[in-house]
């Protein structure tokens, strides 16, 4: 490294909110529902059925994500409807599972959608 480079730092309080963020996503359930809030706004029965698990279990996961202000709420009478709370969350989920499917073989899912696109799927030789 030059020594003239200078190193960005990240301050402490901000590294320690990101690590709080990976743990929220160090769950299987968690994935699934920012997965599912990342294009739509659902309440905890829309969600419970889309992932196939209780809503109680939903609804605690749920809890998690607000409280780590990944998910935000807004309430329409008895019901209560979730959505991400910003676009870095749903990118890095996204991002996360675009990640995944290049550790399988084969051309990764959002290449084959984006073939119609300017974006072209990588070849094995340009893949990393």
């Amino acid at each position: 490294m030059k020594a003239d480079m200078q190193v960005p730092i990240v301050p402490d309080d901000q590294v320690e909110l990101a690590v709080e963020m990976f743990r929220m996503l160090a769950d299987g359930t968690r994935i699934r529902l920012l997965w599912a809030l990342s294009d739509a706004e659902l309440s905890v029965g829309e969600l419970a059925e889309a992932l196939g698990k209780p809503a109680p279990a939903v609804s605690q996961h749920l809890a998690k994500l607000r409280m780590a202000r990944m998910v935000r709420t807004r309430r329409k009478g008895t019901h209560v409807f979730y959505r991400v709370e910003n676009d870095h969350v749903a990118g890095l989920v996204r991002d996360a599972i675009h990640n995944a499917e290049h550790a399988s073989d084969g051309i990764p899912a959002h290449h084959r959608a984006a073939a119609g696109s300017s974006v072209t799927p990588m070849s094995a030789e340009g893949a990393q």
